[in-house]
């Protein structure tokens, strides 16, 4: 999940990221809610880009095994309340149609612990926004021990993603 590309502050995902235009209404619960072993939760975040390095492997244009370093800081579903940080990479693998790239990211909600996530993002080298994308979690620290389920990312300004995680612990 980079953060948002150069044209809108980033490219693809960092959560944080992270992407498309109006802010979703829905069945979102808020992250004290999120632990409760054997239940299914909806988590909704936004996500500001901090910080994000291009690692270029040519100077002359994308080329499989450019990287982004990023850093986001997330917020409450309403964007007011800071309640953790994104922190990943992305590598690009293909670029041809549009792009393609796999983001190894690390969501850290205070006090709650680690959300690992991994996935590809398509598309990050159109150009316009940065492409919506779902990704994977793959395991985490604290009160998301044993977390599965998947993080959709969305663009929703520059340098802003909302975050829908849906989580079963």
């Amino acid at each position: 999940m980079r953060p948002i590309r150069a044209a809108c502050l980033g490219t693809a995902t960092a959560l944080v990221t992270l992407l498309a235009c109006a802010p979703g209404a829905g069945a979102a619960t808020d992250i004290d809610s999120a632990h409760d072993k054997g239940k299914h939760r909806v988590i909704t975040l936004v996500g500001r880009l901090v910080q994000q390095t291009p690692f270029p492997v040519s100077p002359t244009g994308p080329s499989q095994g450019d990287r982004t370093v990023f850093r986001s800081d997330l917020y409450d579903q309403n964007n007011v309340t800071k309640v953790g940080e994104t922190n990943g990479t992305c590598t690009t693998t293909r670029t041809i149609d549009g792009g393609a790239e796999v983001c190894v990211v690390t969501y850290t909600l205070e006090g709650r612990g680690q959300l690992s996530v991994q996935g590809m993002v398509f598309g990050h080298l159109n150009a316009g926004p940065p492409p919506s994308f779902d990704n994977g979690i793959t395991g985490g620290t604290g009160d998301f021990d044993r977390a599965r389920g998947s993080v959709h990312a969305d663009t929703i300004g520059m340098g802003l993603r909302r975050f829908t995680i849906d989580l079963y612990l």
